[in-house]
């Protein structure tokens, strides 16, 4: 396609006066991983759920393919190609994983809940195909030995690989990543990592990444945004941000905080 996958052009929300956002502006292009990073309370997560629309911004407008997408419903969002996963874990902890991630299949379904219920020839067949897909994703992030274990009983690092899997299966164009790696630990972080590279290069799907963690998104990110306070302060590739005075101000503190992040 031309042009860019989603566009967010003069966004402004606010809450009962308090601005969580002003006046941003960024385009994330196909096959492009895109890092949002600010201090916390910067109106990172706002932005996501403003995607999303479960916040609706006051101004400015949302554009996926070049069409608006300001004012319809978050199911809506997901059926265009648009999925995301959230900084605490949303799963189901008394269901399996293989269970959990059937759940990110929904929006594929077809056949009626009765065609369902009854066992019948097009839902047997959605049933069977809705699983191979979920075995592949299974696969893809190593997680075959836990496939029927509830999800309370896996290591916190392998429930986020859960909550990815759960995204990945509704096959997105695009995928908003909220703290991937928040609470890991350092061999946790470079799991992730690496899951991150595979699913943009092998699977072929766009990344927006919200993230705290510097090293990662210098190692990983194409582009990167700054917030802090709601607005835009910086924008540009990981090693022209890194230099930004606004961005070791506002989010390192200093010029050796940058330094070690980038280490």
């Amino acid at each position: 396609m031309s042009g860019p996958l989603l566009e967010l052009d003069g966004i402004s929300l606010s809450f009962k006066g308090v601005k969580a956002i002003t006046d941003v502006s960024f385009k994330v292009g196909e096959g492009e991983l895109f890092a949002i990073i600010g201090p916390n309370g910067a109106g990172k997560t706002s932005i996501f759920n403003s995607i999303s629309q479960v916040y609706r911004p006051q101004e400015g407008d949302i554009r996926w393919k070049g069409k608006s997408i300001m004012g319809q419903r978050p199911d809506h969002i997901a059926g265009m190609g648009i999925a995301r996963t959230f900084q605490n874990i949303e799963l189901f902890p008394h269901m399996t994983v293989l269970e959990n991630l059937l759940l990110g299949r929904h929006i594929r379904m077809k056949t009626s809940w009765l065609a369902g219920a009854l066992w019948l020839g097009p839902a047997k067949r959605e049933e069977m195909t809705n699983r191979r897909a979920v075995e592949d994703i299974i696969d893809f992030l190593e997680i075959e030995r836990w496939r029927k274990h509830p999800v309370a009983l896996l290591p916190y690092g392998f429930q986020k690989r859960v909550e990815l899997g759960r995204a990945l299966a509704m096959e997105p164009e695009l995928l908003l990543l909220d703290e991937p790696v928040a609470g890991m630990n350092l061999e946790e972080t470079e799991d992730m990592a690496r899951f991150i590279l595979d699913i943009r290069q092998e699977l072929g799907i766009s990344i927006l990444l919200v993230e705290h963690d510097m090293g990662l998104v210098m190692d990983v990110a194409d582009r990167v945004l700054v917030l802090d306070f709601g607005q835009k302060i910086s924008e540009g590739e990981p090693a022209e941000v890194q230099r930004d005075p606004a961005v070791i101000a506002a989010y390192l503190g200093d010029e050796a905080g940058l330094a070690a992040a980038d280490s």
